[in-house]
């Protein structure tokens, strides 16, 4: 007769073993699957669309447009940050001599400029993220539908994008990055 502690102790040994054994088998079926695929010539492909949206023309192309229209918001908060920054300056100088009522008359002052400098900086960071979003979604777009050529007319049974590590001689992002440029 055993002990509760025995049968208990057997029964999670076994449990293990029935677990190992799965796993085991798991990674023999999948084994046998990649075997299997690699057997049948199975053509696999990488795109990294990080490259796509830096490289490629049309992308280089937005990228600049996008610039064009927000230089003008751009150069006034940068004309903004530096009249914040002499006036602080010019405070930091005369805070000493200042009256009670001078000196926090201005430093409210000062903190109105630096809050709507930081309302605009926000704005424009929305406003430019929007416009590029929707510059490079038509990209992605473009860049899909030529990775779909590709990918029927060279036969290719998978075409992964954004991986962990790849294999240059699987990379195809060139040829996705010259389809664009015609």
């Amino acid at each position: 007769m055993m002990s509760d502690f025995a049968l208990n102790t057997s029964g999670r040994r076994a449990g293990k073993l029935a677990t190992s054994l799965a796993l085991a088998g798991a990674l023999l079926f999948g084994s046998a699957a990649v075997t299997t695929a690699q057997a049948q010539g199975t053509k696999i492909g990488f795109v990294n669309t990080e490259r796509i949206l830096r490289e490629s023309g049309p992308a280089k192309a937005a990228q600049s447009k996008i610039e064009g229209e927000f230089k003008r918001r751009d150069d006034e908060l940068q004309r903004m940050g530096t009249q914040l920054r002499s006036q602080a300056e010019k405070f930091d100088k005369d805070a000493p001599v200042l009256s009670e009522s001078d000196r926090v008359k201005r430093q409210r002052e000062l903190s109105n400029l630096d809050m709507d400098l930081q309302r605009k900086r926000r704005e424009f960071q929305e406003d430019f993220n929007r416009r590029r979003n929707e510059e490079f979604s038509g990209i992605v777009t473009k860049a899909n539908e030529a990775i779909k050529r590709i990918a029927e007319q060279e036969n290719y049974d998978l075409i992964v994008q954004d991986a962990v590590t790849v294999n240059p001689r699987v990379d195809i992002t060139d040829k996705v990055i010259q389809a664009l440029g015609r």
